[in-house]
C-alpha cells in the first residue's frame, strides 16, 4: 500500500519510542520511584488504596471486601475472586472478617458480579473505616554509615477497617459449617481411654492380631488393609451431629478406608476417608461415600487430602439435608457432600474400617498389616438458642490495618483485636491475609514429579526464623493453597496452589484480658510486574531497602580471634588504621555476653571506650540456640519431632528468661554496639506445661518469637548491629549470611576464591548487597592447612587482595577472621589501599548487583554494580580467575543505571572516554584483566 520507504522507517521509529520503557508516561519505579505517591480516596461504596504502581479496591458494603489487586504498572490484575479479609478464632469459634458471597465462578471475577455480590451474616460486620498516615512499628537509631535518604517510617497511607461480631442470631443460622459445640448440647463423647460398655467390637477374622485396640492403645485399629475392624453403638434419636477423628497412619485402603457408618435394618451408609484413593487416582487420598445405594469414589470431587495430620469427619442433620463434612486437625469444616433428609433416623452407628458399604466383610485379598486410630467421637443435640456462645458484638473490635507506601509496588497489613468486654477471651488462631490470587500456570495432570509454582507475588512476614532465605523463613505463615470454591480450575485434583493464607501454623493461643489489645505479626505483599528474574530481584531489593532500610548499613567488619585485652587491643588499633569499621569478639575468642559480673561488665565497658576513641565500634557473639540447658530449661518436642538444631533451650523457660535479662543489661552497661546472635530462635514449638512464659504448645512458638524479636527492636532502637544467620530483617536484624557452606574455606585458596564469587552472585539475587555478609578466614577454619590458609598474610597478599577485591567490589562485608588484619607495612598499604578505594565508591559499590556473568572458575565473571540516584551511576567488576592475561569486549547492559544517551567511561587505568548508550541502554567496553586478577570500569 505504502511505496515511500521512509515513511515506513518513520512509523517504525514512533511506535519503538512508544513502547521503549524510558518513553512510559510512567517513569520506571526501579531507577526513579519519587513520583509514585500513595493515596486512599472514597468512591462510592469503595475505597481505593493506590500509589499509581499497585492498587486495592475494598468495597465496603453490604460487608468489606477486596475486589480488586492490580499491578498498574505492568497492567496486570491479580485477584480472580473474592473473598474474606481475614478470619480468626475466638474461644474456639472461627469467624470470617468481612468478606461477600454469591461469586458464581472463582476463575475470575467479572465487574457486573460484584454488585450482587451478597453480606454473609455470619461474618464479622464492616463498621467503620479511617485513613491515616503510615505507622512506625519501631524506631531506628541511625548511629552508623547506611542510606541517609532512607526514610522511616516509609511514607505513605495507612487504612484501618473495623468490624464487630455477628449478631449470635445470624451466627448459628448461617450456612456455614459451624463448630460441632457450638449452640449445641454434647450428648455423648469419648476419646477412648477405655472402651464404654455400649460398644459393642468386631474384629477380622482373617488375621489373630485384628484388634481395636493394640498394644494397650484402645482405638488404633491393628489389621489386615482390607479387613473389616470397627466398634458399634446405638444411637440417640436427638442426635444432630455425629463425628469422629482418624489418624490414617500407615493404612493406604480404598474403600476400607476409615470412617463413620450410619446403619438402619435395611441399609448403611458410609462417610470415609480413602488413603489409597480409587482406580483411577491411585494413592491419592480422597473422600469416600457411599450414600445408601450406590458408591462415589472421589466424594467432593478429585482432590488430594493432606493425611499427614488427623481428619474429622462428620454427619450434620439439617431439615432440609444430611450434610457429610470434614476438617483437618486445626483447620476447618468444608462440605463435602449433601444428602437428601432421611426418611427415618438411624438405629446404629459405626465407628472404624468396614467394607465400602459399611459391612463386616473382608475382601478376599487382605493384604498387609497396618495401623490406624480413632481418636475420639462425639454426638450432638439440635441447636438451642438458650445456650450461652459466648460474645456480643459490642465485646470486641477487630481492626484490619492496610498500608500502602511511596515509590513501591508493596502494601503491609496486619490486624488488631481490642477486647471491650469485662471479661477475657483467647484468640486461638488467626489469618491476617486471603487472597484468591491468579494462578501461575495452569498444569492437568498431578504426577509424582509435578511441581506447581505459586502466583507472581512476593509475600512474606515479620515473623520469619530459621533460614537466610526468604522463602523458606516464612513458610510457616505464608501459605499457598488450592482453593475448594474453585471448581472449574483445569487440575482434575484441584490441587492449583492458588489461595493465600497467611496464618501461624501454632498459635497464637493468646489470652486477651478486658481492655487490652493484640497484634498480629505484619505481611508484605509484592505483586511482581514482572516475570524476568533480575528485575523481580530488584523490586524485592527495593522492599527491603524501603522497609528495613537499616539492612543499609554495612560496617567493614574483623572478626577478632581473641578476647584477651593486648590482642583485642591489637584489633582495635590495626581496624582503625586500615580503616574498618567494626570489631567482632567472635566465637571461640573467650567473649562471654553471659557473664554479668560487674567486673566483666566494666572490663567489656573499658574495650568499648578504646574502641571508640579510635573510631571503631565493638560488639560481640552469642550463641542462643542449637545448645542444650537442662532438662528444665529446653524445649520439649512432642513425639516424633526434634529441634531443628538438635538441641534447644525454650526462650519462654526461666533459662531464656534470665538469657535475655542478661542480654539487656550488657548492652545498656558496656556500651558494645553489635550482637552476632549464632543460632537464633529456629521456631523450636515446646509442650512444656512448666515453662514460666508459655501455658503449653499452642502459645509456645508465638511467645518465644514475641521475646526475641521485641529484643531486636529494642536493639534497632538502642542503634545495636544484629548479625544474625536468619532472615530477622523486619524485627530490626542488620544482616544474615550471603549463604555459603563453611567447609569450603577449607579449600585450596584459589577455589575459595571462585566459591566467594559464586556465592555473592547467587546471594544478591534476592538481598542487598549489605544484608548478606560472607566470610575471609586469615587463619585456618575447618581445616585444609597451608593450602587453604591466609596467614603468614604477607606470604599470600595477591591472594589476600583477591579476596576483599572480591567482597567489597560487590559492596559486600565479610568476616576476616583472624588475630589481625595486617602483619606488615607492605600488607597494612594493601589492605588501607583497598578499603580507601572502597570508601571511594562506597554509594555506586552499595548499589543493587545486575547479575552478568557467574563465575566458573576457567574465565572472566562479572556483575556491574548499579546506582541510579547517584553520580557514579554503575561499576562494572571483572575477575579473572586463570592464569593468562585476557582481553575481552563486554557488552555492559546500563538501563539500571538510569542512563539513557551516553556517559562519561573511566578505566581502572585512568582512561577515560565518553560512550553513546546503544538502543537498547547498552555500551561495549574492552577490558585487560590480569591473570588471577581483577579490573573495574567506572560509569558517570
Amino acid at each position: 500500500m505504502y511505496k515511500n520507504n521512509s515513511f515506513l522507517r518513520l512509523v517504525g521509529l514512533l511506535l519503538l519510542f512508544i513502547y521503549s520503557p524510558s518513553s512510559f508516561a510512567q517513569t520506571d519505579w526501579l531507577i526513579d520511584n519519587s513520583g509514585y505517591k500513595s493515596e486512599v480516596k472514597k468512591e462510592g461504596d469503595q475505597l481505593i488504596l493506590t500509589n499509581g504502581l499497585i492498587q486495592r479496591v475494598i468495597k465496603i458494603s453490604p460487608n468489606a471486601a477486596t475486589i480488586k489487586l492490580d499491578n498498574l504498572y505492568s497492567g496486570e490484575s491479580f485477584l480472580r475472586g473474592v473473598k474474606p479479609e481475614g478470619e480468626i478464632q475466638i474461644n474456639g469459634i472461627t469467624y470470617e472478617i468481612g468478606g461477600l458471597k454469591g461469586q458464581p465462578n472463582y476463575a475470575f471475577l467479572k465487574e457486573e458480579w460484584i454488585p450482587e455480590l451478597s453480606n454473609n451474616p455470619a461474618a464479622m460486620q464492616f463498621v467503620d473505616y479511617e485513613i491515616s498516615e503510615t505507622e512506625m512499628p519501631f524506631d531506628w537509631a541511625r548511629i552508623r554509615y547506611g542510606d541517609e535518604n532512607a526514610e522511616w517510617p516509609p511514607k505513605g497511607k495507612h487504612l484501618r477497617l473495623d468490624f464487630q461480631l455477628p449478631e449470635p442470631q445470624n451466627l448459628l443460622a448461617s450456612e456455614n459449617p459451624l463448630p460441632s459445640f457450638l449452640g449445641r448440647k454434647a450428648i455423648y463423647q469419648t476419646d477412648f481411654n477405655s472402651l464404654d460398655p455400649q460398644w459393642t467390637s468386631h474384629q477380622s477374622k482373617s488375621h489373630p492380631r485384628s484388634s481395636f485396640e493394640n498394644e494397650g492403645k484402645m482405638g488404633e485399629i491393628y489389621t489386615p488393609q482390607n479387613s473389616a475392624v470397627y466398634i458399634e453403638k446405638e444411637l440417640n434419636p436427638s442426635s444432630k451431629i455425629i463425628e469422629a477423628t482418624f489418624n490414617t497412619g500407615t493404612d493406604k485402603a480404598k474403600e476400607f478406608g476409615p470412617g463413620i457408618t450410619l446403619v438402619w435394618p435395611e441399609k448403611t451408609i458410609k462417610f470415609y476417608l480413602r488413603p489409597g484413593g480409587n482406580e483411577y487416582d491411585q494413592n491419592i487420598p480422597m473422600f469416600g461415600l457411599w450414600d445408601g445405594e450406590k458408591e462415589i469414589k472421589a466424594a467432593g470431587g478429585r482432590q488430594k487430602l493432606d493425611l499427614s495430620t488427623p481428619w474429622t469427619l462428620r454427619f450434620r442433620i439439617t431439615d432440609e439435608a444430611v450434610l457429610c463434612e470434614a476438617k483437618p486437625q486445626n483447620g476447618e469444616w468444608i462440605t463435602i457432600e449433601k444428602l437428601p433428609v432421611f426418611s427415618s433416623f438411624p438405629e446404629k452407628v459405626r465407628v472404624g474400617k468396614t467394607d465400602g458399604k459399611g459391612n463386616a466383610v473382608d475382601a478376599e485379598e487382605v493384604g498387609e498389616l497396618v495401623r490406624m486410630q480413632v481418636t475420639d467421637f462425639a454426638t450432638y443435640g439440635d441447636l438451642d438458642d438458650q445456650i450461652e456462645n459466648g460474645l456480643n458484638p459490642e465485646d470486641l473490635i477487630v481492626s484490619v490495618h492496610y498500608e500502602i507506601y511511596d515509590g513501591i509496588p508493596v502494601m503491609g497489613k496486619w490486624l488488631t483485636v481490642k477486647n471491650n468486654s469485662n471479661s477475657s477471651f483467647t484468640i486461638n488462631d488467626f489469618t491476617s491475609e486471603i487472597i484468591a490470587a491468579v494462578e501461575y500456570e495452569s498444569k492437568v495432570e498431578m504426577r509424582e514429579s509435578t511441581v506447581f509454582y505459586k502466583p507472581n507475588i512476593h509475600v512474606e512476614t515479620d515473623m520469619s526464623f530459621s533460614s537466610m532465605s526468604v522463602d523458606d523463613a516464612n513458610a510457616h505463615v505464608v501459605h499457598w493453597l488450592s482453593d475448594p470454591e474453585y471448581q472449574t480450575q483445569v487440575n482434575y485434583l484441584r490441587q492449583t496452589p492458588s489461595l493465600l493464607k497467611v496464618s501461624p501454623t501454632y498459635g497464637p493461643e493468646k489470652h486477651l484480658e478486658a481492655g487490652k489489645e493484640f497484634k498480629t505479626f505484619r505481611t508484605f505483599v509484592l505483586p511482581h510486574d514482572s516475570f524476568d528474574r533480575e528485575r523481580k530481584g530488584l523490586a524485592l531489593r527495593k522492599l527491603y531497602q524501603t522497609l528495613a532500610p537499616w539492612s543499609s548499613e554495612n560496617p567493614l567488619m574483623m572478626h577478632a580471634r581473641f578476647a584477651d585485652w593486648e590482642r583485642v587491643k591489637l584489633a582495635i588499633d590495626q581496624a582503625s588504621e586500615v580503616g574498618f569499621e567494626m570489631v567482632i569478639l567472635t566465637f571461640g575468642s573467650g567473649f562471654n555476653i553471659e557473664d554479668d559480673s560487674e567486673e566483666y561488665i566494666a572490663k567489656m565497658k573499658s574495650y568499648a571506650d578504646y574502641a571508640k576513641s579510635k573510631g571503631v565500634e565493638i560488639g560481640g557473639y552469642s550463641l542462643l540456640a542449637s545448645r542444650k540447658i537442662s532438662a528444665e530449661d529446653d524445649v520439649v518436642m512432642p513425639e516424633g519431632m526434634k529441634p531443628a538444631f538438635g538441641n534447644s533451650p525454650c526462650l519462654e523457660s526461666e533459662w531464656g528468661h534470665e538469657y535475655f535479662r542478661k542480654l539487656y543489661n550488657f548492652y545498656e552497661k558496656s556500651g558494645f554496639t553489635l550482637l552476632e546472635h549464632d543460632g537464633s530462635y529456629p521456631g523450636d514449638i515446646c509442650i512444656s506445661e512448666n515453662h514460666p512464659g508459655h501455658k503449653g504448645l499452642a502459645d509456645s512458638r508465638w511467645n518465644q518469637y514475641q521475646r526475641i524479636s521485641d529484643f531486636y527492636k529494642w536493639s534497632r532502637e538502642k542503634g545495636i548491629y544484629l548479625n544474625i544467620p536468619d532472615f530477622y530483617f523486619m524485627t530490626g536484624g542488620s544482616k544474615t549470611g550471603m549463604g555459603y557452606r563453611e567447609v569450603n574455606w577449607s579449600l585450596p585458596r584459589n577455589e575459595q576464591l571462585v566459591h566467594a564469587r559464586q556465592n555473592i552472585y547467587d546471594g544478591t539475587w534476592e538481598k542487598t548487597s549489605s544484608m548478606g555478609w560472607m566470610f575471609v578466614p586469615l587463619t585456618e577454619y575447618h581445616g585444609g592447612g597451608a593450602a587453604a590458609t591466609i596467614e603468614p598474610l604477607n606470604e599470600h597478599l595477591a591472594h589476600y587482595e583477591s579476596m576483599i577485591s572480591s567482597n567489597l567490589g560487590a559492596g559486600v562485608q565479610a568476616c576476616y577472621r583472624g588475630p589481625r588484619l595486617f602483619d606488615t607495612e607492605e600488607t597494612k598499604t594493601m589492605v588501607k589501599s583497598m578499603v580507601d578505594w572502597y570508601k571511594d565508591h562506597r554509594e555506586v559499590l552499595e548499589g543493587n548487583i545486575i547479575h552478568l556473568k557467574r563465575a566458573t572458575g576457567h574465565d572472566l565473571d562479572y556483575w556491574l554494580n548499579v546506582n541510579p540516584g547517584g553520580e557514579e551511576k554503575g561499576m562494572l567488576m571483572v575477575y579473572n580467575p586463570t592464569d593468562q592475561l585476557i582481553i575481552r569486549k563486554i557488552k555492559v547492559p546500563l538501563y539500571y543505571t538510569g542512563l539513557t544517551d551516553a556517559t562519561q567511561v573511566i578505566m581502572s587505568n585512568g582512561q577515560e572516554m565518553n560512550l553513546q548508550l546503544a538502543r537498547d541502554y547498552s555500551v561495549e567496553v574492552e577490558v585487560a584483566v590480569p591473570a588471577n586478577g581483577d579490573t573495574w570500569v567506572l560509569f558517570k
